[in-house]
């Protein structure tokens, strides 16, 4: 359809990253856009940088982060990708993660989201919410400036990937 003109670029939605590697990595059509939900999180992130980005990067697939917010926990709430079953390590690593940011003034959520928008390949990162006024939250959110120091000290901190793409 894309080459008959009837489209200019088609997609598809995944939560987990096999799919979008099988797909760049086929010899059918790849698409031009995927969104990975609960894939690219400040909190989840190495295996997006190790191995879906740069399979996804070959091809021209540009990403579409969704629920950087991992589904409300970076917000404080007791799920996690969709499910009450937190990961081992999740909270501690939230609660590390809390205490930089913290020290530095920084909210979270703003953190997070704009961590989820630093790498070249994502094109748009869609948060999610469940009220008029996180959405306006979430849009301010974008527009804080944070200290480059806020991120080395993650990094230094073993928080986030040293190969990790920061905010600019």
């Amino acid at each position: 359809m894309r080459e008959e003109g009837s489209i200019r670029a088609w997609g598809f939605g995944i939560n987990t990253p096999n799919a979008a590697v099988l797909a760049a990595e086929s010899d059918v059509p790849t698409p031009d856009i995927v969104l990975l939900a609960c894939q690219y999180s400040i909190l989840d992130h190495q295996e997006a940088l190790s191995r879906t980005f740069p399979t996804l990067r070959k091809k021209g697939i540009s990403v579409v982060v969704g629920t950087p917010l991992n589904d409300g926990f970076l917000g404080g709430r007791t799920r996690y990708h969709f499910s009450d079953q937190i990961p081992a390590g999740a909270m501690e690593k939230r609660a590390r993660i809390m205490a930089v940011a913290d020290r530095f003034g920084i909210d979270v959520r703003t953190a997070a989201l704009q961590f989820a928008a630093a790498p070249s390949i994502v094109s748009a990162v869609i948060p999610g919410a469940r009220a008029p006024g996180q959405v306006r939250a979430n849009a301010d959110s974008m527009k804080v400036a944070i200290d480059a120091e806020f991120w080395t000290t993650l990094q230094r901190e073993g928080l986030i990937a040293r190969s990790a793409p920061l905010p600019a």
